[in-house]
């Protein structure tokens, strides 16, 4: 049999237990109130007390509520600088890229004033050479060291004649073609330069030894002539090369003897001028008494 349509419902317990607390709630509130004005009419004091403690309960929930805005509003920031971030990253990357463009080119200039000062300086400084011309590379075989110039016979260049970059001596010309001439360099093995110690004056005779660097031995035996350091320039003794013409510096002293590793590195020199072979001035003989 089916249940009938209208069925009377009861009060359920959640019911119950709702409408209890609520009238809890409301009579703890009427007497909580009344406390309290009986407490304003009667003892003030104790009443301000409540009263601050109550505006400081408000005060740390108010901080509360504060700090969470701020957080919310910190956060909205945060996002929309993240949103731009990368407009502005791609703007900073172009700029970046001019600026490495603008240093690159920078530098090719610096380099280029700095390789024309030299050879403005190698002009002015030194006796008049017979050309200039662009060291294409050095080429060691073994023991044997040279460097190719670009200038050979058609522009006057001959076996002998002297070599030198801005930094210091490179070698002398070893044999001439028409366009391009073979220099020994410094470190040859076969090479032999008449030099002096720009520090006390000393002779001495600098030799190659094959393996990038110049033995310097006195020619005077005995003692220390040599100090780390020590320039070493051609003396122009015996001719050929000019005297002062910077050659190397002293690098390892072993008592009468030195090894020293030349100023100019032909395997970085751009450009090198070629001159005459220099012929030492006779002395004149002392004129002899008349009979």
């Amino acid at each position: 049999m089916a249940a009938p349509r209208h069925r009377r419902r009861g009060f359920s317990r959640r019911v119950q237990y709702g409408l209890f607390a609520g009238y809890v709630i409301a009579i703890s509130g009427i007497l909580l109130g009344a406390a309290l004005l009986l407490v304003a009419r009667l003892d003030p004091r104790a009443f301000g007390t409540l009263r601050g403690v109550v505006v400081d309960a408000g005060a740390l929930f108010t901080g509360i509520g504060r700090v969470g805005v701020e957080g919310l509003h910190g956060a909205g920031d945060s996002i929309s600088a993240y949103v731009e971030a990368g407009s502005q990253n791609e703007a900073l990357k172009r700029e970046l890229a001019r600026e490495r463009r603008a240093v690159i080119a920078a530098k090719v200039i610096a380099a280029e004033n700095i390789r024309l000062k030299k050879l403005a300086r190698l002009a002015e400084h030194l006796p008049a050479p017979i050309l200039s011309a662009r060291l294409i590379g050095s080429t060691p075989t073994g023991q044997r060291r040279f460097a190719t110039l670009s200038a050979g016979t058609s522009e006057g260049v001959r076996p002998g004649m002297t070599v030198r970059s801005a930094e210091g001596l490179v070698g002398r010309v070893y044999e001439s073609g028409i366009f391009a001439s073979r220099v020994l360099l410094l470190t040859d093995g076969e090479t032999a330069v008449p030099v002096k110690i720009t520090r006390s004056g000393q002779a001495a005779l600098a030799t190659g030894q094959g393996d990038g660097t110049m033995e310097v031995r006195a020619l005077i035996a005995g003692g220390s002539p040599f100090r780390r350091g020590d320039l070493v320039v051609t003396s122009g003794t015996g001719g050929v090369y000019t005297p002062n013409t910077p050659v190397a510096v002293v690098t390892t002293v072993r008592g009468d003897r030195a090894v020293a590793r030349p100023l100019a590195d032909p395997a970085r020199a751009d450009f090198a001028a070629v001159f005459p072979i220099f012929q030492a001035p006779v002395a004149d003989l002392p004129s002899q008494p008349k009979p």
